[in-house]
C-alpha cells in the first residue's frame, strides 16, 4: 500500500477543466479526477501556505493548534499535536518528503524518514526538479508500504512557464508589452506594489497586459499537468500505480485582479479558498464520484487514516470522507470557518450559499468591516449585501464568535496576539523595502504610486555607473 499526497501550491480549483474551466490548463488531473472522486465544494479553511498544511497534517483548524499566521515569527506548533507523517511511520510507513516547507517552520519536517530539500538558488521550483528528486526515491522504495508528501510550486509567483506552453493561453498577434496599454497600472500603483516588484513584476519583464500574466498563470498549471503525468506513467512504469491512493489538494487559489488582489492568494474570497481535491485509489474509490458537500482541508488527515483503519486522534476538527464516499452519510459540514493573517487579517463563514467575512486588519487593501454574498446569485462576490442584510450579518457574527469561543476556551486569540506583538507579516515585508526610500507605511498607503520607487532605482543606476 502506498500513499503519495500532492501539494499543488496555488492552483485555483476553477483553473481547472474538472472544475468548469474553458481553457485546456489541466487534460492529466481532469483524467484522474475522472478515475477517482473530485470534490466540488472543497475549502482551505486557513491560508495561505504555512497555516494550510499545517492544519493538513494536524487535522486541526488554525484557532485549534495556535497557527493562523504566515509568517509570524512568534508561531509555533508545540510537539504534543498529532502530526500525520509520524502517525504514518508509527504505523509501519516508510515516510519521504520531497518538499522546503521546512525553511518556512521546522515542523514540516516532523516524522518523516527522508525529507528531501528542494530549495535552491532562486525563490521559485520547478516541477521537474521535484520530479527528478522524487522518482528515484520511488524506485529504491516501491515493494513498500509508504506514504510521500510532493510539493509542486509551479502556479506560484512569479509565473515563469516554459515559453511554449504560453500562446494557447494568450490571443495570438496581441502585444504583451503594449505601451498604449495600461491594464498593469492598478497593480503597479497598488500599495502591494513594492513587494511584488522583486517577487514578480521585475522578473516578467515591462509587461503592460494584466490579461497576459494571468494567461502566465494558466500556462503554469499547463505545465504542471505535464509534470503530474510525467510522475503517473513513472508510477505505471514501476508497477505501483493500481496500489497507491493518490490524493491531489491545492493548498489555497489564486486572486488574478478580482478584488484589488493582483496575482496574489489573499482574501477570503472563493478564488484563494476553493481549491482542487481529488483522490483515486483503484478498486477502492469509485470512477468518476463527484461530491458536492462542503469539505474541507482539515478533513484529508483522518480521511486517510479511516481508510487505513487506523484509530483517529482525539479532538481533531476534520472528519472522514469515507462515509460520503462510499455513500453511507448525505453531509460532512454545514459551513466551513475561514481564517486568514498575513497580508490582512480576517476570519468568515462559508455555507451552501453565503459568504460572510469579519476583517480586523485589511493590511493594503481597502476592506469593509463586513462582506457577505449571496454565492447562488453572485459568485463572483461582487455585491456587498451587508448594509441590506442587517438580521442575516448579525447571525453569523454570532455564529463566529461562538465558534471562536468554542475553539479557544480560556486562551488567547492567536490572531489577536500576532496582530498586537508583531503586526501582519506581509506588512512588515513592504515596510522593509519602504525604508530603503525614506517612505513610511502611512506615507506609501496614503499615496501608493510606482514612480516613487521606480525613480529611486532608476537613480541608483545611474549613480553606481
Amino acid at each position: 500500500m502506498k500513499i503519495i499526497m500532492i501539494s499543488l501550491d496555488t492552483l485555483r480549483a476553477k483553473r481547472l477543466g474538472c472544475y468548469g474551466y474553458e481553457l485546456s490548463t489541466s487534460p492529466y488531473i481532469d483524467q484522474i479526477a475522472k478515475q477517482g472522486v473530485l470534490f466540488e465544494q472543497a475549502f482551505a479553511s486557513d491560508i495561505p501556505t504555512e497555516v494550510a498544511h499545517t492544519s493538513i497534517f494536524t487535522g486541526k483548524v488554525g484557532l485549534s493548534t495556535g497557527v493562523v499566521s504566515h509568517g509570524a515569527q512568534t508561531t509555533y506548533l508545540q510537539k504534543e499535536y498529532d502530526w500525520l507523517p509520524t502517525i504514518m511511520r508509527k504505523s509501519g510507513f516508510t515516510t519521504a518528503a520531497v518538499d522546503n516547507l521546512y525553511h518556512l517552520k521546522e515542523w514540516f519536517a516532523r516524522g518523516y524518514q527522508y525529507y528531501i530539500n528542494t530549495i535552491g538558488q532562486t525563490r521559485w521550483i520547478d516541477g521537474k526538479t521535484v520530479n527528478a528528486l522524487a522518482k528515484p526515491w520511488i524506485r529504491e522504495h516501491k515493494d513498500e508500504d509508504f506514504f510521500l508528501f510532493l510539493h509542486y510550486w509551479d502556479p506560484h509567483t512569479p509565473y515563469l512557464p516554459p515559453k511554449q506552453y504560453v500562446p494557447q493561453f494568450y490571443q495570438q498577434g496581441r502585444d504583451p508589452y503594449d505601451k498604449a496599454n495600461k491594464s498593469m497600472t492598478p497593480a503597479f500603483n497598488h500599495p502591494a506594489y513594492p513587494f511584488f516588484k522583486y517577487h514578480h513584476f521585475d522578473l516578467l519583464g515591462d509587461i503592460t497586459d494584466a490579461n497576459y500574466v494571468s494567461a502566465l498563470y494558466d500556462a503554469e498549471i499547463r505545465y504542471l499537468d505535464d509534470i503530474i503525468k510525467e510522475l503517473d506513467d513513472f508510477l505505471i512504469q514501476q508497477g505501483i500505480k493500481d496500489d497507491t491512493m493518490l490524493i491531489l489538494f491545492g493548498d489555497h487559489g489564486e486572486s488574478l485582479t478580482e478584488h484589488d488582489i493582483y496575482w496574489d492568494h489573499c482574501g477570503l474570497y472563493e478564488a484563494t479558498v476553493h481549491v482542487p481535491i481529488i483522490i483515486r485509489w483503484p478498486g477502492v474509490v469509485k470512477e468518476g464520484l463527484r461530491i458536492k458537500q462542503l469539505v474541507q482541508h482539515v478533513d484529508l488527515m483522518p480521511t486517510i487514516l479511516d481508510a487505513l483503519n487506523i484509530e483517529l486522534p482525539k479532538g481533531i476538527d476534520g472528519k472522514s470522507l469515507w462515509p460520503i464516499i462510499e455513500g453511507k452519510a448525505n453531509n460532512v459540514h454545514s459551513e466551513i470557518y475561514l481564517s486568514e493573517c498575513a497580508w490582512q487579517a480576517s476570519r468568515g463563514i462559508r455555507t451552501d450559499r453565503y459568504k460572510y467575512i469579519e476583517t480586523y486588519d485589511p493590511g493594503p487593501f481597502t476592506r469593509p468591516a463586513f462582506e457577505l454574498y449571496d454565492l447562488l446569485t453572485d459568485p463572483n462576490e461582487e455585491t456587498n449585501l451587508a448594509e441590506l442584510l442587517p438580521d442575516k450579518i448579525d447571525s453569523f457574527k454570532r455564529k463566529l464568535t461562538a465558534w471562536i469561543h468554542c475553539k479557544l476556551g480560556e486562551r488567547e486569540d492567536p490572531m489577536k496576539l500576532v496582530l498586537r506583538e508583531e503586526g501582519l507579516p506581509f506588512r512588515k515585508r513592504i515596510e522593509k523595502v519602504l525604508s530603503q526610500y525614506d517612505l513610511t507605511w502611512d506615507e506609501w498607503k496614503a499615496n501608493p504610486q510606482r514612480d516613487k520607487i521606480d525613480k529611486h532605482v532608476k537613480e541608483n543606476r545611474f549613480l553606481q555607473k
